[in-house]
């Protein structure tokens, strides 16, 4: 559909909040999306040019498109949800779990029994969970087994049945595990009463549950009932250990949801810890595939709706590290500063890092595992795909980083017949580069890398990746030519957004095809040197390192030198700041600091003099 035909069907677009879904020609199902107004949504996918290649080639496809009108954002939001994990439309995000969750059931039945299920079967039987552990299941069913008497046989007791006196007591009975229904030895109120504290201990609410076995243990001890008495102090002990086995957060945290998000390349991941009653209960992370460079906004909103479905959560806040639109009724957003639900974001946090690197390592043992024949395919037909004249055994990657355009640093990552080679990292301080200029700080890294490789008399790699567009590339080869190295090994430039080849020198890019093996190599590649240059930054920002002139002023710390920074790029240009310019940024006190400390002299207001700035 071009912009021209949708101007014709533009009017015809509802206004209400709803979902939409564009359709190709063969009536394949493309993507669902969600919007307040419809029309204003879909409009702003044909009235404007987009950069991302990905969000184009969806346009291009779309041959006619649905909506479906709902009475609210939240309805929206739900239907949403509930179709994209329904079709799995290609250009909606990805998210990567297959797994059939494990559920402890609630037979519908006389005398109900319980046990570990995967198949859920509408016959009106109860489900508690789902479960992110078969041992934690396991583990539960053991706590409920030695503390509330339950059946475990497969027998029919119906009350017919029971009255006929059809079946007699088992061994199970005789060991005090079940109280005998078989025989009407149990009523099923007192059964039932039992099955309310299973449902308590599967929810973590054990209070009510001890409360029950202490009365008990009194009644029995006042009655002289002293073995009795002693069996149910042991049932306390043992939920007590159990409860002390789970993480306890602390109780006036009560029932919460715990999100966190870590984004590399075209992947994020997102972890999830479900609390209740204080105590963690539950936690799952899980891989999601962006399709169309969605930032972590849009990406946490879609797995938080995904997980609170998937584990039928009722928690009515929601801890998240970012603000996100989550319409569900009568449900708060936090984004802690501190406290215990700073906290738990933190250990949310520890977690997805940890799943983040673990996911990694056993990619890396993959790899490391297949034979040389067949690493080798790879790199041939990487250098097949980029015309390349020598096979890329030994490849490079160079990207800048920077903390809210502040502090810039660098980063090389290198792969050896396609396996990183960490003890080859490297990590660059942009020494000679004043404020943010990434063309800047490419050409020096560059230069410094290789003017090093030189000197060393190190073997140079056959291709060089340099994570931008023409730009970052043009300086990169400022340096190569510098160091007379044009020819000596390929150089060539990832477009950010759209994953696309630059050359040096050519006006149009090489696009391989989105799941060829080439491109899943650059893409691995890429994506290391993300996290090798944000791991080196995160470490230089928590030691302090970053330090410059605005933070040794006395009063001005990191915040207010960042804030500064970001808006004015460089030092040098805050130098040049009248005190007025500073007042409008960071208010009259600070303000009347900064400026302070760069005109001691004249300590006079205005703009500053050319001999001043120089100073």
């Amino acid at each position: 559909m071009t912009a021209a035909e949708f101007q014709q069907i533009s009017h015809t677009i509802p206004l209400q909040p709803g979902i939409y879904k564009y359709y190709s020609e063969a009536g394949e199902l493309l993507y669902v999306g969600k919007a307040k107004s419809l029309r204003k949504r879909v409009s702003s996918y044909f009235v404007k040019n987009h950069d991302n290649y990905k969000t184009r080639k969806l346009v291009e496809n779309i041959h006619h498109i649905e909506f479906t009108i709902v009475g609210s954002e939240q309805d929206a939001f739900l239907l949403e949800n509930s179709l994209i994990k329904q079709f799995q439309p290609k250009f909606n995000i990805n998210l990567k779990d297959d797994k059939t969750y494990p559920y402890i059931v609630i037979k519908h039945e006389s005398f109900p029994r319980v046990f570990l299920t995967r198949n859920i079967i509408k016959d009106g039987s109860e489900y508690l969970g789902p479960f992110t552990s078969v041992g934690r299941v396991r583990e539960l069913l053991e706590v409920i087994r030695y503390n509330i008497p339950l059946r475990t046989c497969n027998l029919n007791l119906s009350p017919q049945n029971v009255a006929k006196g059809k079946y007699k007591v088992c061994l199970e009975y005789h060991l005090g595990n079940c109280k005998g229904p078989c025989e009407g030895l149990q009523t099923e109120e007192d059964y039932r009463e039992g099955l309310q504290q299973v449902k308590n201990i599967l929810r973590g609410n054990l209070s009510p549950v001890l409360q029950l076995f202490r009365t008990q243990m009194q009644e029995h001890a006042m009655n002289m009932e002293f073995e009795k008495a002693e069996i149910v102090r042991k049932k306390i002990e043992s939920l007590q250990a159990y409860q002390s086995k789970s993480t306890i957060v602390g109780t006036r945290v009560g029932n919460v949801d715990v999100f966190s998000i870590i984004s590399e390349g075209n992947y994020a991941y997102v972890n999830y810890l479900r609390v209740l009653n204080g105590t963690i209960a539950d936690t799952k992370t899980v891989t999601l595939e962006k399709k169309l460079e969605e930032d972590d906004t849009e990406v946490l909103t879609y797995a938080v709706g995904y997980l609170r479905d998937a584990f039928q959560s009722l928690a009515r806040e929601i801890i998240v590290p970012l603000e996100i639109e989550y319409p569900e009724e009568h449900v708060t957003i936090s984004v802690p500063k501190g406290g215990d639900k700073k906290k738990l974001l933190e250990l949310s946090e520890k977690n997805v890092n940890y799943f983040k690197e673990e996911l990694y390592r056993k990619k890396i043992l993959h790899l490391e595992g297949k034979s040389d024949l067949e690493k080798k395919k790879v790199l041939y037909q990487l250098q097949a795909d980029l015309e390349l004249q020598e096979l890329p055994l030994h490849i490079e990657c160079f990207d800048n980083s920077n903390f809210q355009g502040a502090y810039p640093v660098s980063a090389c990552v290198v792969f050896k017949d396609g396996i990183a080679s960490k003890k080859d990292y490297r990590h660059f301080n942009i020494k000679t580069v004043q404020g943010i200029n990434d063309f800047a700080s490419m050409k020096e890294v560059v230069y410094r890398r290789y003017s090093r490789l030189l000197a060393e008399q190190q073997p140079l790699p056959q291709l060089v990746i340099i994570d931008g567009g023409k730009g970052q590339l043009g300086s990169a080869m400022e340096s190569i030519r510098e160091l007379d190295l044009i020819g000596s090994m390929t150089v060539v430039g990832l477009a950010k957004n759209e994953e696309e080849i630059f050359f040096p020198g050519d006006k149009d890019s090489i696009k391989l095809p989105y799941d060829s093996e080439s491109l899943k190599l650059i893409r691995r590649v890429r994506d290391e040197v993300h996290r090798f240059g944000i791991t080196f930054h995160r470490q230089k920002r928590s030691k302090g390192t970053f330090k410059n002139e605005l933070e040794a002023i006395k009063g001005i710390g990191e915040n207010t030198a960042t804030q500064l920074l970001k808006t004015f790029r460089s030092v040098a240009k805050i130098k040049l700041l009248s005190e007025d310019d500073l007042v409008k940024e960071i208010g009259a006190a600070k303000a009347r600091l900064v400026y302070a400390h760069f005109h001691p002299a004249t300590g006079e207001t205005g703009p500053v003099t050319g001999a001043d700035s120089n100073s």
